[in-house]
C-alpha cells in the first residue's frame, strides 16, 4: 500500500499522487506492482524499494544518480505465536531522497513513521534533509520507549520470581533478554550510520542541521548503553536466579536423603521381622507392638540427634 501525503494551509492531506514535496509511504502488504510502479514514477531504483523486505538489512547509507537512500532499524513488537520468541525485534526503514519527494518503506507497520505522520504538518517538505533527520529522531525516542517498557516488565517479572520460583517468569525474562540483544545491534548498527554520515557529510547538512544530527548521535548512544546496562543486569539477574535455584533444589535434596536414612533403621527391623523364620517374641502377646515400639525409639533417638546438631 503506497500514502501520499502533502500539507496545503498548515494541514497533512492525502493526496491521490505524487507531486513537488509530497512524502511518500509505503507500508504492507506491500505489492510488487506498486513498487514497479512507484519505480518508474519517481525514477527510482526498485532495489531501493525492495531493501526494507529483507528483515536482517544493516544500517546504511549509498546514492545512485541524485536519488539518495538511507537503511536505518526501529524496534517494533513481534507478533510471533512461538512464547519463546522475545516480545521486541528490530527492522529496516528506507528513507529514499530524491529531487522533490521523501520516500520511506516500511515492511511492518512502526511506530516511528506514525509519530512522524502526527507531527508531519510542522515539517517543510522542501528541507529533505531535516525530514530524514526528523525520522531519525522518532526512531531514537521510539528505542528510548521500548526500553523504559522494558525495564518496567523486568522488575515486574523479578518480583514475582522472588515469591515463587516459576519457569514461566524465567520464560519471560529470556524474551526480553532476546529482545535486548536485538536493541543492542540495532543500535550500534545505527550509531555507526550516524556517525559516517557526520564525517562524509553524505546529505549535505547545513550547520543546525549537523548539530540536529550530532545531538542524534549523542541520544542514540545513550539508548545503546542504556540497553547494554539493562543487558548486563538482566543476565546478572538470571545467573543469581539460577542460583537460587540451585540451593533450593539441594536443600530439598538434602532434606529428603534426611528423611530416607532417618527411616532406613525403622525399615530394616521391619524387614527383619518380616522374615518367615523363627524370631525373638514371636511367641508373645505383644509380638507385633514390640518391633513397632523398638522402631519408633531408634527413630526418636536419631531425630534428636540430627535436631540437635542442627542447632549447633
Amino acid at each position: 500500500m503506497v500514502q501520499y501525503f502533502k500539507i496545503i494551509d498548515h494541514q497533512t492531506i492525502a493526496i491521490d499522487k505524487p507531486t513537488e514535496g509530497t512524502w511518500v509511504n509505503v507500508l504492507p502488504p506491500l505489492k510488487q506492482e506498486e513498487f514497479s510502479d512507484l519505480s518508474e514514477a519517481l525514477d527510482i531504483p526498485i532495489d531501493y524499494l525492495k531493501d526494507s523486505l529483507d528483515i536482517d538489512e544493516r544500517s546504511r547509507y549509498e546514492f545512485y544518480d541524485d536519488v539518495k537512500l538511507i537503511v536505518i532499524k526501529t524496534p517494533t513488537e513481534n507478533n510471533s505465536f512461538n512464547e519463546s520468541d522475545a516480545f521486541y525485534i528490530t527492522i529496516p526503514i528506507c528513507i529514499i531522497l530524491t529531487n522533490g519527494q521523501i520516500v520511506t518503506v516500511n515492511s511492518f507497520e512502526n511506530e516511528a513513521i506514525k509519530k512522524f505522520l502526527n507531527s508531519f504538518q510542522n515539517r517543510h517538505p522542501d528541507k529533505k534533509n531535516m525530514m530524514a533527520l526528523k525520522v531519525f529522531e522518532k526512531i531514537t525516542m521510539n528505542f528510548q520507549e521500548c526500553l523504559k517498557e522494558i525495564n518496567q516488565r523486568r522488575n515486574l517479572l523479578e518480583q514475582k520470581l522472588y515469591d515463587a520460583n516459576r519457569n514461566e517468569e524465567l520464560t519471560q525474562l529470556m524474551r526480553i533478554q532476546k529482545s535486548l540483544v536485538y536493541f543492542v545491534t540495532a543500535l550500534r548498527s545505527n550509531e555507526l550510520l550516524m556517525m559516517k554520515m557526520a564525517r562524509t557529510d553524505f546529505l549535505g547538512l547545513n550547520e543546525d542541521e549537523k548539530d540536529f544530527l550530532d545531538d542524534l548521535i549523542i541520544e542514540t548512544s545513550q539508548a545503546l548503553e542504556t540497553a547494554q546496562t539493562y543487558t548486563n543486569i538482566l543476565s546478572s539477574s538470571l545467573d543469581a536466579f539460577a542460583s537460587i535455584i540451585s540451593n533450593n533444589q539441594n536443600e530439598v535434596l538434602k532434606r529428603l536423603s534426611t528423611l530416607t536414612i532417618l527411616l532406613s533403621v525403622p525399615v530394616l527391623i521391619a524387614s527383619i521381622y518380616g522374615m518367615n523364620v523363627p524370631l525373638p517374641f514371636q511367641r508373645s502377646t505383644n509380638a507385633f507392638w514390640i518391633p513397632v515400639l523398638f522402631c519408633f525409639l531408634i527413630l526418636g533417638f536419631t531425630m534428636y540427634n540430627y535436631i540437635r546438631r542442627l542447632k549447633k
